[in-house]
């Protein structure tokens, strides 16, 4: 887990709003509802990265530090910290906009593991970057 600061570290992939329908009975958005948003936005910069398809494979040590709440938007950042043949390493922050206030806070971070696949679903070179 990185340290939390007050800047956003990579670069904003995913940006939507927390919705009734995605609370817990406390009214906090579920952590599962966040975590689909951080896959999203790493698949995002995979594809990207890897021009083509991929998949998550791993997922690395996610602490939730803060709740998200209805109303909240949730920004999440992505930055790709190493390329291996066919795998990616793409660190992922997940930060609130808190609703009436606009204060940012970050929620969590992780590194997520994707692999670059073919149309058969196995996996592929990601190509140089270029």
């Amino acid at each position: 887990m990185a340290e939390d600061t007050d800047k956003p570290r990579g670069a904003l992939t995913v940006r939507t709003i927390a919705m009734p329908a995605d609370t817990n009975a406390n009214g906090d958005i579920f952590g599962g509802w966040v975590m689909s948003r951080m896959d999203q936005a790493g698949g995002i910069a995979g594809v990207e990265r890897a021009k083509g398809r991929v998949v998550t494979i791993a997922v690395e040590a996610m602490t939730f530090l803060k709740p998200v709440r209805v109303g909240d938007v949730l920004c999440v950042y992505t930055e790709i910290e190493g390329v291996g043949r066919t795998s990616m390493k793409i660190h992922i922050e997940a930060w609130a906009r808190r609703f009436l206030t606009g204060e940012r806070e970050k929620v969590t971070d992780a590194k997520f593991t994707f692999v670059a696949i073919d149309d058969n679903g196995k996996p592929r070179p990601v190509p140089a970057e270029g």
